[in-house]
């Protein structure tokens, strides 16, 4: 087979300048105009500082001191305001590239072999996208402004030195053909471990997505002391490398202030002698010390400039080495027309051989007429998903013939391959996104491909995707999914839809359902509703009067004591931790009958405590702890479900009484607390399937749910709503 030559212009051989100008040209021609006004900026304040000295101060000038200093002033604010400005454009410039970079190596990668994929751990894959091409990114932003910006101000604040004294210049200038001779040594070495630190970063990224992805056989081998010396060994050359690293870096950075510290030393001594010889001004020699202390921030930038582009560019190189494979079937290649297989296929004499020579297809003959069936079994590794991956295009096979329709498999593009031959993977795999979003993934894919279109969003009729859905068993499944979610409080038009239907599902289904579902009825007593729901009957908006931390709130307990409650629901706390004490002591912790009971198994012991406290001083007040612990057992209580005691009709009574009251006390207390039930307000805090149905389902009937379903669907068929609960 012939092999596939790589693209020309693959992303892998673009250099790491070519990101900083693609596509920026014009910003960085922007950028060019404020380097030069910055640079011009930056020299007017030391001409203005000699000014200052020689011609005002000396002479005792005010109007001149007060003009000088107004244009020293205004130079340095917008010396300040360009240098914000280039800071920007920078960043817009880096951020642009650093985003074009990792859209092309991830489109590109995408189109790797498959092979390419079994030797590379994910992890790697995303350090060197999300790290690795972070800091050429960086760079891109810096690539032209930094270099021009500090070398036009170098030049200028040389020249404006030589313009001062060429004696004096020239012995301060000096310096820098001594750095520029030591820095790359320097660098060189720095280089060369970063690019150790590099690579072996890759190795531990690699060793840690290999051990989380094999943790299951790490841990039933309990293999954990191995792998952690694996990673122990590895971090171990990389924290020595990172050492030696710095070392260089930081060498750089060092013997650069040195040399920094050297210029005022020049200048103080051998421009004092100028001074003490009349052969310079002392506003002049003012104007050189602060020109000096300038030169060397251009000069400082540069060095890091160049440390940046050495430790970007060994990074950009090594990711794009790393990626720098042919891909297999490249997507761009053109069809001139669209056309489609009728489904022949005819296999002969098919070889298919790995990279390291194992063959895996040996001589595989068969032919399939449109419409016919085949299946191929075999044991593991003997090549039939592999076989398959061949005909779907997915492998190059190393020889033989693949026809369809009497076109040579490698004759057709990919794009064609795609519009005419469907693939199901043996380990299917879910996308992030929605249901339908996944479900139509490769519908979507095949029409991208034919149309050419990227941001269209391909739809499909809803019929054909609930038909599809139902000869594959998920139907129930997916409305299911859909009834389940929640609505957002802003969608009026969906509220007043789902109102709507509840209403008619309370007509029609009421009576039919009655044995199923408990309705929510505000005068009425809910047997399938713990106590605080039935006191509360609606959700809570804020988490301190969630059901669960109702018996610590010091509002609720007022309230309950208000409402004459709080002795009723701790008597009944008491029979119930005494209940559960009597009956259910003694049982395995995961009996049954704990079911029936609103004390967890855990909390036996608890009750056990309580009641030995109260039987030893009946009439002592319960402490704080007790009386939470009491009326949570009480505030639970289901009488529908926890069958092992009774709740009274005088207490049902005044709970009611309660509810009527609670509202009006919620208001007193914070507006907006809750939000009661009613039949015509939507509850946002539950799913769309419980605002319609708008009950409890009775315990105990494992197939009420799916009758429940059956009319609910029945509804939203009847209501045309399927199209905003299907597939969300």
């Amino acid at each position: 087979m012939q092999q596939p030559k790589k693209p020309s212009s693959a992303v892998t051989d673009k250099s790491l300048f070519y990101w900083a100008f693609n596509g920026n040209l014009k910003l960085q021609l922007i950028l060019l105009a404020v380097i030069i006004l910055i640079v011009f900026a930056r020299v007017i304040p030391l001409e203005m500082q000699k000014r200052i000295i020689n011609d005002s101060i000396a002479l005792k000038n005010i109007n001149g001191l007060l003009l000088y200093c107004a244009i020293y002033i205004v130079a340095i604010t917008t010396s300040s305001a360009l240098k914000l400005a280039i800071n920007y454009l920078q960043a817009v410039i880096g951020e642009r590239a650093m985003n074009s970079m990792r859209k092309s190596l991830y489109q590109y990668i995408l189109n790797l072999p498959l092979g390419f994929f079994r030797t590379t751990q994910p992890g790697m894959v995303v350090s060197s996208l999300m790290t690795e091409l972070s800091a050429a990114g960086t760079f891109a932003g810096m690539a032209f402004a930094v270099p021009v910006t500090n070398i036009l101000t170098l030049l200028a604040f040389s020249g404006y030195l030589l313009w001062l004294n060429t004696k004096l210049a020239a012995a301060t200038l000096l310096i820098y053909p001594i750095v520029v001779f030591i820095v790359p040594i320097l660098q060189k070495q720095a280089n060369k471990e970063n690019k150790k630190r590099v690579d072996i970063s890759r190795e531990v990224s690699s060793q840690i997505a290999e051990s989380i992805s094999g943790i299951q056989e790490i841990q039933v081998h309990v293999a954990q002391p191995q792998e952690s010396r694996k990673f122990d060994t590895l971090t171990d050359r990389l924290k020595k490398i990172r050492v030696r690293w710095s070392l260089f870096r930081f060498g750089i950075k060092t013997t650069n202030n040195y040399f920094v510290g050297l210029g005022p030393f020049i200048v103080f001594i051998f421009g004092g002698y100028l001074v003490m010889h009349g052969e310079l001004e002392l506003g002049a020699m003012v104007a050189f010390l602060s020109a000096q202390e300038k030169l060397f921030d251009p000069w400082k930038e540069l060095i890091v400039f160049y440390q940046t582009y050495q430790d970007a560019s060994v990074r950009y190189v090594r990711t794009m080495q790393y990626f720098n494979t042919t891909p297999e079937f490249p997507l761009d290649d053109k069809v001139e027309k669209e056309f489609r297989l009728s489904g022949k296929l005819d296999v002969r004499d098919l070889l298919y051989d790995t990279m390291d020579g194992h063959r895996l297809l040996n001589g595989v003959s068969f032919s399939l007429k449109a419409g016919e069936h085949l299946a191929v079994v075999g044991f593991s590794g003997s090549g039939k998903s592999t076989l398959v991956q061949c005909i779907g295009k997915m492998f190059s096979y190393s020889g033989g013939s693949i026809k369809l329709d009497d076109h040579e498999l490698s004759s057709l593009s990919k794009k064609e391959i795609i519009q005419n031959v469907g693939y199901i993977s043996q380990n299917p795999f879910i996308f992030t996104g929605t249901i339908k979003e996944n479900l139509m993934y490769a519908h979507q894919a095949a029409t991208e491909a034919a149309t050419r279109t990227k941001e269209d969003e391909v739809t499909i009729d809803l019929d054909r995707m609930i038909l599809i859905l139902q000869q594959v068993g998920l139907f129930v499944d997916v409305m299911r999914f859909g009834l389940d979610s929640h609505i957002k409080e802003d969608d009026n038009t969906t509220v007043e839809t789902i109102i709507r239907i509840r209403s008619r599902f309370r007509e029609d289904f009421e009576e039919r359902l009655a044995d199923y579902i408990e309705f929510y009825d505000f005068k009425s007593y809910h047997n399938h509703s713990s106590i605080a729901g039935n006191i509360i009957f609606g959700t809570s908006n804020t988490k301190e009067f969630d059901h669960h931390l109702l018996q610590d709130n010091k509002h609720f307990l007022s309230f309950l004591e208000s409402s004459q409650l709080l002795r009723p629901l701790l008597d009944l706390g008491v029979d119930i931790a005494s209940q559960a004490v009597d009956i259910l002591g003694g049982l395995d912790t995961v009996d049954i009958f704990f079911k029936n009971s609103p004390v967890p198994a855990d909390k036996l012991k608890e009750c056990e405590a309580i009641l030995g406290r109260l039987q030893k001083a009946p009439d002592s007040p319960l402490s704080a702890q007790d009386q939470s612990f009491l009326l949570s057992l009480a505030l639970k209580f289901t009488p529908a479900i926890h069958t092992m005691t009774r709740l009274s009709e005088k207490l049902k009574e005044v709970i009611l009484t309660a509810r009527d009251t609670f509202p009006q006390w919620c208001e007193s207390i914070a507006p907006g607390l809750f939000t009661f039930y009613s039949d015509t307000r939507y509850i946002h805090g539950q799913s769309i399937i419980n605002n319609i149905f708008f009950g409890k389902i009775k315990s105990g009937l494992s197939h009420a749910q799916e009758i429940i379903n059956q009319s609910i669907m029945q509804l939203l068929i009847e209501e045309e709503y399927l199209d905003r609960t299907f597939c969300e």
